[in-house]
């Protein structure tokens, strides 16, 4: 909506009810009382000024709003930039992980730390937009810190909840939901939640064990 447009009307409005309500002489010219007859009229001269202060104030008012949307604008414009670097940037580390799990070469603890350290802060900050829920009645459990044994399995687990996560349509079709499988969008959207959250207590288990068998 145009404020501006909206207050320039108004204006116009109130200023057409300012002169038609300073015009006592209309009645006693249908009197037949002659031009001129009778005291003048009692016009408030500050009326104009009080219209110019009040036109003055919806257009700032109009000025804050406009500023506020572009404020609004700005800011969905950079959640949506940071999100899809984050859903990016996991994807490309998850598949640095899995080349070198596929080459079987010999784990790299302090890569390890970084690249988990990495998916743990964009799944965090991801998180902070989607707001994932965990199932209810479900427990919340803190995961036993990992063995240096167990390294390799849980970074292919973590390999595959990213891959569930990504894959997921809720996250792909967010848009073109059809009512009628409205339920099917809350079961998937569900389960993104939960890769999500367990993208994030796993590969920060991970991170802190390989931070843990790094070399100095």
């Amino acid at each position: 909506m145009n404020h501006q447009g909206v207050s320039l009307k108004n204006l116009a409005l109130f200023l057409s009810w300012g002169v038609f309500s300073l015009l006592p002489a209309a009645p006693a010219l249908a009197q037949g009382k002659p031009v001129g007859a009778g005291p003048p009229p009692n016009i408030n001269p500050n009326v104009e000024d009080r219209a110019r202060q009040i036109n003055e104030s919806r257009l700032r008012r109009a000025e804050m709003t406009s500023s506020a949307e572009d404020e609004n604008q700005k800011r969905l414009q950079a959640a949506i930039s940071n999100m899809k670097e984050d859903f990016s940037r996991i994807q490309i580390v998850r598949n640095a992980i899995a080349r070198n799990l596929v080459a079987r070469k010999p784990l790299d603890f302090k890569l390890i730390s970084e690249q988990t350290a990495e998916i743990n802060k964009r799944a965090s900050r991801l998180n902070g937009y989607m707001r994932a829920r965990a199932p209810e009645g479900e427990k919340e459990n803190n995961p036993a810190e990992l063995k240096s044994e167990e390294i390799v399995d849980s970074l292919v687990r973590l390999c595959k909840l990213i891959d569930s996560f990504t894959e997921n349509p809720s996250l792909k079709n967010a848009a073109t939901i059809d009512l009628k499988e409205i339920g099917k969008a809350k079961a998937e959207k569900a389960n993104a939640d939960r890769d999500l959250l367990a993208i994030i207590k796993l590969s920060a288990n991970i991170q802190k064990t390989s931070g843990n068998l790094r070399v100095p």
